[in-house]
């Protein structure tokens, strides 16, 4: 003949972890609480992100820069790039960076993810209603310039590669905010080779991240960090 089951009480604590019996009946076997052995979970290392973000920021960068220079005949090329590549793909970098708990990597990243999806929205929705457009986009300029600054400083100590980035993104800025201030198209143009440019560092230091994080070994040179300590 079966023997009796176990009542619904029975069941109730038989299904509880044993951290939380012990917080309400007190310690398991005379054992502290604090010295219950507890597993350590380590997550498995992810790749470095940063070549997939700058990349991203380096195509976008280009196509927007290349339309302020004046060397295309077509629409608005970058707008789709700022979404999909410059905007969702460097913003993911940038979490993945959180991953890593890289503050710098996450900070850049995420803010430069989120200025071409911002600058994207605006084309789309602000720009056609804006009163003046060229005063706007100075203004958003500006206020990333300053974001820049202090960034360009910090990437000192990251590498030569990545600073050039940064000096290079804030001459850019720099132009096309005085060219957008003053509604010069000259200054505007100028801009746009200087971001050029910019997005030919960082094409060159997302290219470096991924060959040497391919090989055994430094295959392409972006320098020892300028600030050390």
């Amino acid at each position: 003949m079966a023997g009796k089951g176990p009542t619904l009480d029975e069941k109730r604590v038989a299904s509880r972890s044993a951290a939380e019996l012990q917080r309400e009946f007190g310690p398991i076997g005379g054992m502290p609480e604090e010295e219950v052995p507890r597993r350590r979970v380590e997550l498995p290392p992810i790749a470095d992100p940063a070549p997939l973000g700058l990349a991203a920021f380096a195509l976008t960068t280009f196509l927007l820069s290349v339309s302020n220079a004046g060397w295309t005949d077509g629409g608005a090329a970058w707008l789709g790039f700022a979404f999909a590549y410059g905007g969702l793909a460097q913003l993911l970098a940038g979490m993945m960076e959180f991953r890593r708990n890289n503050v710098f990597g996450a900070t850049a990243f995420s803010t430069y993810g989120a200025f071409w999806i911002g600058l994207g929205l605006y084309a789309l929705l602000v720009e056609g209603g804006s009163a003046n457009v060229s005063n706007d986009l100075a203004w958003i300029l500006t206020a990333f310039a300053i974001f820049n600054t202090y960034m360009l400083l910090w990437s000192s100590r990251v590498s030569v590669a990545v600073f050039a980035v940064f000096l290079a993104l804030e001459a850019t800025e720099i132009v096309l905010a005085v060219g957008f201030f003053m509604d010069a198209d000259s200054v505007v143009k100028a801009g746009g080779m200087v971001g050029v440019v910019t997005a030919l560092v960082a094409w060159y230091t997302s290219a470096a991240g991924v060959a040497n994080g391919m090989a055994a070994r430094r295959v392409l040179p972006v320098g020892a960090p300028i600030w050390k300590g």
